[in-house]
């Protein structure tokens, strides 16, 4: 999804943590207590993980949006790859940006709580203290594009068709519901299974997808399509150049537009996403106003770029780093431990050895990153020094699955190198874990195991502005006798080999919630890592981790949640599953001088595509300076 709200459904989401998590209705979120055949329940305007609401239930708008933002204008961008699909719901298939445009779900996030969830095609949430069953009422106004009602078949048939023909994530996702029944015309019950956690399943139930039952009754769910789907959220498609460009207008008869939920939302006429094949080619095109906004993930374009660069020089353009307040995120080199060659971990910890972050950093990205060491990188989640009391409590009984170094060492941080490329002493380091692993020196300087076979790894890479970071590192890997390959492939090829698992490493950013939950079953899950087109591309299967998930998600206050997610965090890194690189906490952007915003962003989203909007004035005074 293209909002920050809507990118915390499930819908489109696969390496992506948004919030999928469900907390009890307190006081302070004023919802109300009524009889219920079950007992006493809680109906309410929103849910949270642990009970607060910030927006109560006349809330006029979210406070961070600019509620008289004018509506109007383009917002362009660009796209990496290609595309040949519209339905991003399923394996097959390439989907461009924002292809689950065109969906809502029950209930949304916003940008400023880290977990809440407000009501959306749902006016209301209703449930019992133990968050056995969920209903919700949908709003009489609700309507997909073509006119129709959003009804609780088409609720019920959402969930089942995700079920039976959906990304095979959505059965890990969906594995602990029981029913889901239309209980009269506007209302619909989801049942969850019994001794399931059930503190988040109302929540994910809110943040499924919903599709019309009658659009899809004479076509096939599980095929891809290039057919504009039905559905009812703000955005049509406009037009589609296959592979090349997609653009999305705004529904002039979008049901939801006066709702409190979306004020000072969706301001663009139109999104435009440009593709292009390499970094390169997109940054070009947008110097020659192609696309109007571009966020920068390349250092040496941000460093040396933009120099002298006359859209700048002449005020056109604007160039800025905007505070990120959001969990930074997991990106590294993953290992396939479906490999038997990376069973060992020393052989992967030989291998992330020879990464040498600190001359990267220092000869290609211009020092403006710093190392990753968590997965919870720049939150309060990230695992600091040795266990605490009460994390030993949650270690203690994993310990048989577990590294020694769990118990015995500071949560672990990568080697620290010398800013030249090959650091001599990682160099030692790494030669002497692989000889103890039995991959030992021949005479023509490869290392062989017992068998005579060469450990023989394929770094895979689809974007040639990422040639010069591998480069240096396959010289490094093959100076310690490992026959390392830069595998270089295209955007099509990758995303193929990532869902069939026919790579040894890849590079991957898994996004975390500061509030994770149900959603680490889907990254971190044994279930999950066999499963074809699975997001735990690792194939992390590890009894410890199954139960340290369980934990976070039976966590009951914020306090329980970070004592697990800090005995998580401490485990998965001291599993060796990647090679962590970088991170930064801004938001590198520029873009053409025709986009506003307002004064204070929220910190958990950059909202670009959601709250800001256009200048039409500033437009026509660039457009008529030849700026693009």
């Amino acid at each position: 999804m293209l909002s920050t709200a809507a990118s915390r459904s499930i819908a489109g989401k696969i390496f992506s943590a948004g919030v999928l998590c469900l907390a009890l209705a307190g006081p302070q979120s004023q919802a109300s207590a009524e009889s219920h055949d079950n007992g006493e329940t809680i109906v309410s305007h929103g849910i949270s993980v642990f009970g607060d609401l910030k927006y109560g239930p006349d809330f006029e708008h979210f406070d961070y949006v600019n509620p008289d933002a004018p509506k109007g204008g383009i917002f362009s961008t660009w796209g990496f790859g290609t595309f040949d699909n519209l339905n991003a719901f399923i394996l097959k298939g390439t989907t461009p940006v924002g292809a689950s445009i065109f969906f809502e779900s029950l209930m949304e996030g916003n940008a400023d709580e880290p977990d809440a969830m407000y009501g959306l095609l749902a006016e209301t949430i209703e449930y019992p203290e133990n968050r056995q069953w969920a209903i919700f009422t949908l709003r009489e106004e609700a309507r997909f594009s073509d006119g129709s009602p959003v009804r609780p078949e088409d609720v019920v048939f959402s969930y089942e068709v995700l079920l039976e023909k959906g990304h095979p994530s959505y059965k890990v996702v969906l594995s602990d519901f029981e029913t889901v029944e239309k209980l009269d015309d506007r209302r619909v019950k989801y049942t969850f299974k019994e001794g399931a956690n059930t503190r988040e399943l109302p929540m994910t139930a809110a943040g499924l997808p919903v599709f019309s039952a009658t659009y899809w009754e004479d076509r096939d769910f599980a095929e891809t399509t290039l057919e504009p789907p039905v559905g009812s959220g703000p955005y049509l498609l406009k037009d589609l150049d296959l592979g090349r460009s997609v653009t999305y207008v705004r529904d002039p008869d979008y049901w939801g537009k006066d709702l409190p939920i979306n004020r000072g939302r969706q301001n663009f006429d139109e999104l435009l996403f440009e593709y292009f094949a390499d970094y390169t080619a997109a940054f070009e095109g947008f110097k020659g106003g192609t696309y109007l906004f571009r966020t920068e993930y390349s250092s040496l374009i941000w460093g040396t770029g933009y120099e002298n660069l006359p859209a700048l020089e002449k005020g056109w353009m604007i160039k800025e780093s905007v505070p990120d307040g959001r969990v930074n995120g997991a990106q590294g080199f993953f290992f396939n431990l479906r490999r038997e060659k990376f069973s060992d971990p020393r052989v992967r910890i030989a291998i992330g050895q020879m990464f040498n972050f600190e001359w990267s950093n220092e000869t290609l990205f211009y020092g403006i990153y710093s190392r990753t060491d968590s997965f919870w990188e720049n939150s309060y989640l990230q695992a600091e020094g040795m266990p605490s009391e009460d994390e030993l409590k949650l270690l203690e009984p994993l310990r048989e699955h577990l590294p020694e170094e769990v118990f015995t060492e500071p949560a672990y941080s990568p080697n620290v190198s010398r800013a030249q490329q090959l650091d001599r002493s990682a160099r030692r380091t790494a030669g002497q874990l692989l000889d103890e692993a039995g991959w030992t020196v021949g005479d023509d300087g490869m290392r062989r195991n017992e068998a005579g076979e060469i450990l023989r790894i394929e770094i895979m890479n689809d974007s040639p502005s990422f040639d010069r970071i591998v480069n240096p590192y396959i010289e490094n890997l093959r100076k310690i006798g490992i026959d390392a390959v830069h595998l270089k492939v295209d955007n099509a090829q990758a995303t193929e080999r990532e869902k069939t698992y026919d790579f040894d490493i890849t590079t991957r950013r898994y996004a975390l919630s500061i509030t994770p939950g149900m959603e680490l079953r889907q990254l971190f899950s044994s279930a999950a890592g066999k499963e074809q087109g699975s997001a735990n591309l690792m194939g992390l299967a590890n009894p410890a981790v199954d139960a340290l998930i369980g934990e976070v998600e039976r966590a009951k206050s914020r306090d329980d949640l970070t004592v697990a997610v800090h005995a998580l965090d401490r485990v998965m890194r001291a599993l060796h599953i990647w090679v962590p690189q970088w991170h930064n906490k801004t938001h590198n952007i520029a873009f053409f001088d025709v986009y506003r915003r307002p004064d204070t962003l929220p910190p958990y989203a950059m909202g670009e595509t959601d709250f800001w909007w256009y200048d039409a004035e500033r437009a026509r005074e660039l457009q008529s300076e030849g700026a693009f």
